[in-house]
């Protein structure tokens, strides 16, 4: 496979890696992007310790909550332009809303949205009034029997939608004003951090095991006794599951306490426990690969042909 520029140079926006290792890399993994990525690490040559995501679709995630449950959604189009679009955004904002009523992405799909059109028909009839396609792509929904579920928008376009919307789930019998404030501020740093899982159990375990593997093939690679190098991965993987977990990250708000110490220190003031059961961290367009346009490149195939 054709090695480009614009490869190179995406590679480098991930990992931070010099330009000819990205190139390298890139050759080594046949213009693989995620294989290049890992390939980088068990070098040690990649900085980022996570891949980033490469947002592919434009659009809006927007959010909807009522009490003890709340939604986000994600609903695509070709362009950020048509994002900024008044209809497309009161037409997200509906999506969201409808989304309260059912219980998961395809019944929200299929539900009526207005005039007996379902939201996947109504979408494609606004593409006559806009002029671009657009889809609605999924949804994520948690609920509490007591407590709350608060939203927050990063990035905001309009009310409640943006590029990136999050959740938080609160269990409490606390009073709900002071549990949905907490929980806005534990949302704001989920938008920051963007953890992997709430809890070192609920972490994918194939994540794990590739986190392991290449942290073991870059402890190798240094040339330490392997006796040594199982010790190495340990407390790197320690590491890993510090950072990567809800519960155990620092409070972006204050840089001391844990996100599990704040809710015990909340939990006291409010005289209840607090329970955070879920959260869901939703941006526009990840994990949808777009295709790279380079104009240069464009201008100097035209000038060839």
């Amino acid at each position: 496979m054709a090695i480009t520029a614009a490869m190179v140079k995406e590679l480098r926006e991930i990992t931070s890696a010099g330009m000819m290792d990205c190139k390298k890399a890139l050759n080594e993994t046949n213009g693989d992007m995620d294989a290049a990525i890992d390939w980088l690490r068990t070098k040690g040559i990649a900085k980022a310790d996570k891949k980033a995501e490469r947002i592919a679709a434009e659009g809006l995630v927007a959010a909807a909550t009522s009490g003890t449950k709340g939604v986000v959604v994600e609903v695509n189009s070709e362009t950020d332009f048509v994002a900024r679009n008044e209809i497309f955004q009161a037409t997200v904002a509906k999506i969201a809303t409808r989304g309260l009523d059912v219980d998961d992405s395809a019944s929200l799909g299929s539900a009526e949205l207005e005039g007996g059109k379902s939201v996947t028909e109504y979408l494609t009839e606004l593409v006559g009034k806009i002029g671009e396609k657009m889809s609605f792509r999924r949804m994520e929904k948690l609920e509490v029997s007591e407590g709350v579920v608060a939203s927050y928008i990063h990035n905001a376009a309009a009310t409640d939608m943006g590029r990136i919307g999050v959740l938080i789930a609160l269990e409490s019998s606390g009073d709900a004003v002071k549990l949905e404030e907490l929980a806005k501020k534990i949302a704001m740093h989920v938008a920051a951090t963007s953890p992997l899982a709430n809890t070192v159990a609920d972490l994918d375990q194939a994540i794990v095991s590739k986190e392991r593997e290449m942290l073991k093939a870059e402890a190798l690679d240094s040339g330490k006794p392997e006796a040594i190098v199982d010790k190495m991965v340990e407390g790197r993987m320690q590491k890993f599951f510090k950072e990567s977990v809800l519960a155990t990250q620092i409070f972006v708000m204050d840089g001391e306490r844990t996100i599990e110490k704040v809710l015990e220190d909340e939990g006291k003031a409010l005289g209840a426990d607090i329970k955070l059961t879920g959260f869901v961290r939703m941006a526009v367009g990840e994990g949808i690969e777009k295709k790279e346009e380079n104009f240069a490149e464009e201008v100097a195939a035209a000038v060839k042909g």
